[in-house]
């Protein structure tokens, strides 16, 4: 649903590389639509339309290059006062060893820290690269029910191979408030599965 980037999009910038990440505005459109669309195409995201984007912007970051051009987005979209989702997330093809998945995953979870929240999650093919950055596999089916909203117009729908993966920021607060043994699960192996509660 959210994934076109690879591993190798998590390697350091080479030294000297100016890539800019900033919050997205009203002019990002059409190249964040071509990007995520063009992945659309292949079918590894879900399509969006400038209607879309447009109600949606505030969520996005991008990364560009030295010559303005936009390199990869993604956003931050939010489920409760303690959980949100990475989403959305895309490299251009050519800018995928040059750090730019990790720069946006880095930068939409640092925006989710200043909102105070406890936790991150994502839906991805790439599990080795949302690893590195600090995520975990996730049972996906104990994910809230609203993350879901998005999947029933996805064609993969009824046979789904996307991953869960999740961040916890704020262990102190997630282990409070979750009746699972949570700091058992952040020390377990990155393949064990940690099941997120769904709302009572």
């Amino acid at each position: 649903m959210i994934s076109s980037v690879r591993a190798d999009a998590f390697v350091e910038p080479p030294a000297g590389s100016r890539l800019v990440v900033r919050k997205a505005a009203m002019r990002d459109i059409p190249p964040i639509l071509a990007l995520i669309n063009g992945y659309a195409a292949k079918g590894v995201m879900l399509p969006r339309t400038e209607f879309e984007l447009s109600e949606a912007i505030r969520d996005f970051s991008v990364v560009t290059g030295p010559d303005g051009a936009l390199l990869g987005c993604g956003a931050l979209h939010f489920y409760s006062p303690t959980i949100a989702e990475i989403r959305s997330l895309a490299v251009h093809e050519h800018a995928k060893t040059h750090g730019v998945g990790r720069k946006v995953v880095e930068a939409l979870t640092r925006e989710a820290g200043i909102y105070e929240l406890d936790a991150v999650f994502a839906f991805t093919y790439v599990v080795d690269f949302f690893r590195k950055v600090g995520f975990n596999v996730v049972e996906r089916g104990m994910l809230p029910l609203k993350a879901w909203k998005d999947c029933v117009r996805c064609p993969k729908f009824q046979a789904c191979d996307e991953i869960a993966v999740l961040r916890i920021l704020r262990p102190e607060n997630w282990e409070h408030a979750q009746p699972q043994p949570w700091g058992l699960a952040m020390t377990s192996p990155a393949d064990e599965l940690i099941q997120i509660p769904t709302p009572r």
